[in-house]
């Protein structure tokens, strides 16, 4: 079934429960659904939501709108973008940071995300995985991941002697390389918070 055929029918089905809901809160709530998908429909996105559904049932880490090979470069862009997304995700350097936009006061912000991270700890939750090629070099690994026959959303590999995942973000056509070494890094970030959080006693005076 098509997208635009889906988004019909489920703008039908939510009309037909939000008739049988008594609750305020729950028909407010079955609207905002309803406009969601319509706003899809009017704003022509159906191909994009499409492609979004299809990419939310492969594996990979979470999608980004947009990859910067600098800082400087993804705040040049979110000071000129006329219209901003807000809590979207975007590559600097192939580290996650997310976007936030305020309509109302024009402020523009584009900090760290660590959801990479955590990402990369669930795949090591059963040990590391073991990698489908070895690479010495960056531009070796992107030789070898755009001529396969059809590219998957996320691959293993030995880069430099150090486990990566190869993550291929295909609405913007872009492979990013993300170090498992990163789990490590959120490790000692805990430890920290922790230390922070219980301070040792201290001992007996003498």
């Amino acid at each position: 079934m098509d997208t635009g055929k889906l988004i019909f029918e489920a703008l039908n089905l939510l009309g037909l429960i939000h008739e049988k809901t008594q609750s305020p809160e729950e028909k407010e709530l079955l609207l905002t659904a309803a406009d969601a998908l319509s706003f899809i429909n009017t704003t022509g996105q159906q191909y994009q939501f499409e492609d979004y559904r299809k990419d939310l049932k492969t594996e990979g880490p979470q999608m980004v709108v947009a990859a910067f090979a600098t800082r400087e470069e993804a705040e040049t862009w979110l000071e000129k973008h006329s219209n901003p997304p807000h809590t979207a995700s975007v590559l600097i350097g192939d580290d996650y940071h997310t976007v936030y936009y305020w309509r109302e006061t024009n402020l523009r912000r584009i900090p760290a995300s660590p959801a990479l991270e955590f990402y990369l700890e669930e795949l090591m939750r059963d040990g590391l995985p073991p990698p489908v090629a070895t690479f010495n070099t960056r531009e070796e690994a992107r030789a070898w991941f755009y001529n396969l026959p059809e590219r998957p959303s996320q691959a293993v590999i030995q880069l430099g002697g150090e486990p990566y995942l190869a993550a291929y973000h295909r609405n913007i056509d872009h492979l990013a390389f993300h170090p498992f070494s990163l789990v490590d890094k959120l490790k000692a970030w805990r430890e920290k918070q922790q230390q922070e959080q219980d301070p040792e006693e201290p001992g007996p005076q003498s």
